[in-house]
């Protein structure tokens, strides 16, 4: 039997002839991304290709080596509701298109759980794939007084995504209004980030006039929502019913591209590397928005 000796820069191997080749296997991390496309009107585009789009990260082209459009991703949804008393005029209303929401998004392969909060936070249902569950959880909801523990929230309900498979996605709604202190807006979009969930806000504003207006609570639910990939709505703008519509149709129509990763050296531990999806044709850029998480952590398993 006649063997040859191979050396390649980092891999060394005896490969005998007639004998079967051996299979090398490569830890290199793969990164999904989870990509929404909307026209200038806000409604999501469908049917594209993997050719109509390109991902970088930290500014380097990658290649996408996974594309999937209408993705069957299983959902991991948290329904994080406001019950503080400065949101209290629309509770009804959004309770339903709540209960709404979950009977016509959850499919077989997916999960939904209730959070409700004021001054504290607290799980309602657990993750449950039952839609009358979630349905009687939101049921017994009632609208309360007292602060808001609105960043706190968002960390909360980031940590019960962890574990959770597929597209984790946090539902807020809420003015945005937070008065409890020991989380900060910085740690609530940095626990987000890490545990790659997608903020879906949904902006109950109190009154029309900016003098009752809490606007850096808008502000934040706003940008929450932009640095992790999903979309903020203001509730005056439109019913709550067609808001959770418009959000079920931007879950059903995301497209998913993965790539591989770069495994980071010991000293790149904890590193934020950056994600950017943009289309390959220039007219499709100048009609459409894409928008994706902005990027992961080295140290975590992506």
């Amino acid at each position: 039997m006649r063997c040859a000796l191979l050396s390649p820069a980092l891999l060394l191997a005896t490969v005998c002839v007639g004998q079967k080749q051996p299979t090398f296997h490569v830890d290199v991390p793969l990164v999904n991304v989870f990509a929404s496309v909307t026209d200038k009107a806000g409604a999501p585009i469908g049917g594209l290709t993997k050719e109509d789009f390109q991902l970088f990260e930290n500014g380097k082209a990658q290649n996408i080596a996974v594309f999937e459009r209408d993705t069957s991703a299983p959902l991991a949804i948290v329904l994080a509701v406001d019950l503080s008393g400065s949101v209290y005029k629309d509770f009804a209303a959004e309770q339903q298109a709540a209960q709404h929401f979950a009977k016509a998004v959850l499919r077989k392969q997916d999960r939904a759980n209730v959070v409700a909060f004021s001054d504290g936070t607290r799980e309602v249902t657990g993750f449950t794939g039952d839609a009358k569950r979630i349905g009687a959880g939101l049921g017994e909801l009632r609208p309360g007084s007292g602060g808001t523990a609105f960043y706190s929230t968002v960390s909360l309900a980031s940590d019960l995504l962890r574990p959770e498979h597929g597209r984790r996605v946090l539902l807020m709604i809420s003015d945005g209004d937070n008065t409890v202190n020991g989380v900060s807006y910085q740690d609530a979009l940095d626990e987000a980030v890490r545990d790659e969930v997608m903020i879906y806000s949904i902006i109950d504003v109190p009154v029309a006039s900016s003098a009752g207006r809490d606007l850096a609570g808008e502000h934040a639910m706003i940008t929450l929502a932009e640095q992790t990939g999903g979309r903020a709505y203001y509730a005056d703008q439109a019913s709550i019913d067609q808001i959770f519509r418009r959000i079920a149709d931007d879950l059903r129509t995301q497209y998913l591209l993965g790539y591989y990763a770069r495994k980071p050296a010991p000293e790149e531990q904890g590193a934020f590397r950056s994600i950017a999806v943009k289309m390959t044709n220039p007219a499709n850029s100048a009609k459409y928005s894409v928008r994706n998480r902005p990027g992961y952590y080295a140290s975590a398993a992506p």
